[in-house]
């Protein structure tokens, strides 16, 4: 029942658009007629203005933004073209007869203006419609264009991304004792999915079982460690991945292992007095 509305609604406004075209057939047919048409040209001639308008009024509908905008404005320069002919067939009664050529208006400049509109219509319908066809066929709407983003709860930490803190420029060993306190990462914008939701409360003490197993290793036990672990590696594969994954340390700690081991390699020698 709700759609009945609109479907009278619809059908009253191709009956009003039908017997609009009706009446601006013979004004528009005569002008045809006056400019040089023959019968078949003169008698298609109003499809090319009013069909024209029909299709941009579609377009207006269902296109958005500057695309709506364009069909605006091709249906009122069109509609003002139908008008312009209809008032000069009114004024004019010699185009009532039709069939043969005539001056439109008695001052050239604007029988020359005239002549121009009515000849340049079917070009521009030619092109205007072709743009609007496109431009309909090629529309998407608004809640097509990009895929909608679902927030889950997360943490915190699968939500940050961690970044390596750059190695400064300092001994090697002050830097793997600063290994141990890293920058603090810059805080990045979180889902407010993340942001309401309340601060775990501490539970008590952390068991036994949940704790690291390994102890912390100072920096010279990482270093003979690492030397062990890689004696008998190829200098292509010292790597720091590599050492990370053997030593279980961190990414920073095993940068600084590597360049330490590679130094020995590059002098020959132990790398105490570098470490020192």
């Amino acid at each position: 029942m709700k759609r009945l509305p609109k479907t009278l609604l619809v059908l009253a406004l191709v009956g009003v658009v039908g017997m609009a075209f009706r009446v601006s057939w013979n004004a528009q047919r005569d002008v045809a007629a006056t400019v040089g048409a023959d019968g078949t040209a003169s008698l298609l001639y109003p499809f090319v203005v009013d069909g024209l308008m029909a299709l941009a009024l579609v377009a207006t509908l269902v296109l958005t933004g500057q695309d709506r905008t364009t069909a605006r404005w091709v249906l009122a320069g069109y509609t003002a073209a139908s008008l312009v002919l209809n008032y000069v067939h009114g004024l004019v009664p010699a185009l009532h007869t039709g069939g043969s050529r005539m001056v439109l208006a008695e001052w050239a400049p604007a029988n020359w203006a005239l002549v121009l509109l009515a000849t340049s219509l079917p070009v521009g319908s030619i092109f205007f419609g072709s743009d609007l066809v496109a431009k309909v066929l090629h529309h998407r709407p608004a809640n097509q264009d990009e895929p909608s983003v679902i927030l889950t709860n997360q943490s915190v930490s699968d939500l940050q991304e961690s970044t390596p803190p750059a190695m400064p420029e300092a001994p090697v060993r002050a830097a793997l004792e600063s290994a141990d306190h890293p920058p603090t990462p810059a805080p990045i914008a979180q889902p407010v999915a993340a942001a309401v939701q309340a601060p775990r409360r501490a539970t008590g003490r952390v068991p036994q079982s949940a704790r690291n197993p390994r102890p912390t290793r100072t920096p010279e036990q990482l270093l003979i460690e690492g030397r062990e672990a890689t004696a008998a590696w190829p200098d292509d594969a010292l790597t720091a991945e590599a050492i990370r994954k053997e030593l279980r340390t961190a990414p920073a700690k095993a940068r600084l292992v590597r360049d330490a081991l590679k130094a020995e390699r590059t002098a020959d020698g132990p790398a105490a007095e570098a470490v020192s």
